[in-house]
């Protein structure tokens, strides 16, 4: 159970949080901790936080970055155990926007990169060996972003139009009450 008066951090990407999160809540995507939690964290420093996320594998890499960095304090933070789908399972509320057709931003990655690597193999075996290097940078991309956090394609992706995001909304350490 989550007390009244505590603020819920989803670090879910945009298409995911638009498309179902608890009421209330405050977005801020682990792909733009580094740019983004600084402004917004800091003058909310005194809150007790709940982070959370789809199942809680990225809630923890954000507490333990957010923690590292001093935007939050430990004592007040805490990870929403199985996140938003542990969150609906018990039968609490949720809010969203239907995003019927669209790709989830980590599924365009992983096409992307697949295809790319494809198509790199591809050339490389039928035109020329040189073309070896398209899935070796891709491939070297995706353990970076592995072992990080940072994903590049992730980043260009969220540029696209279809990506883009709306500004965020104030928050204050008195969400709705759920």
């Amino acid at each position: 159970m989550i007390p009244s008066n505590e603020l819920i951090l989803d670090v879910r990407e945009l298409d995911e949080f638009k498309a179902e999160r608890v009421p209330g809540s405050l977005h801020l995507p682990l792909s733009q901790l580094d740019a983004v939690a600084p402004g917004v964290l800091k003058p909310l420093y005194a809150c007790n936080f709940v982070i959370m996320c789809r199942s809680g594998n990225r809630a923890k890499i954000a507490t333990e970055q957010l923690l590292s960095r001093g935007l939050l304090a430990g004592e007040r933070t805490q990870v929403f155990q199985g996140g938003i789908m542990e969150w609906k399972r018990q039968g609490r509320p949720t809010e969203g926007q239907s995003s019927a057709g669209k790709l989830p931003l980590m599924r365009q990655v992983q096409l992307g990169a697949g295809l790319l690597t494809l198509i790199g193999g591809l050339l490389a075996w039928k035109v020329n060996p040189n073309w070896v290097f398209l899935p070796l940078f891709v491939g070297t991309g995706l353990t970076v972003a592995g072992g990080t956090g940072f994903c590049g394609m992730a980043l260009l992706l969220q540029k696209m139009p279809w990506n883009r995001e709306t500004p965020a909304k104030a928050a204050t350490c008195a969400p709705a009450r759920i």
